[in-house]
């Protein structure tokens, strides 16, 4: 077998990966833009997650920030099925809350 039969074979075998990902992405009802952002929704959420941990009195820039990446966190999480993110269920209930929190501190403050 030379080289360009093995780079075709491997090229065919990704192409079927992605196409029976798709497939199973489709399956469950979710689109796959959707999909994606949940995926980067999921590191977002992370970074939330330890953001809300560290830090008790935020600026009023930060706080903007940290609801904007909330709310977006939030909008992608709600597009996926509950089972997809049931492992960060508390990561997402603490970001919540501190979202929750913040809110409530910006209408009091105004």
């Amino acid at each position: 077998m030379d080289l360009f039969s093995v780079t075709y074979i491997l090229i065919v075998i990704v192409v079927a990966l992605i196409a029976l990902a798709v497939i199973q992405i489709k399956m469950t009802g979710m689109k796959v833009k959707d999909f994606w952002h949940f995926i980067e929704a999921n590191e977002m959420l992370d970074k939330l997650y330890n953001f809300s941990r560290q830090y008790q009195n935020l600026t009023q820039q930060e706080q903007v920030v940290f609801l904007m990446e909330a709310e977006k966190v939030f909008s992608a999480f709600e597009k996926v099925p509950d089972m997809l993110w049931e492992d960060e269920y508390q990561k997402y209930l603490q970001v919540l809350n501190k979202y929750k929190d913040i809110r409530v501190v910006r209408w009091n403050n105004h």
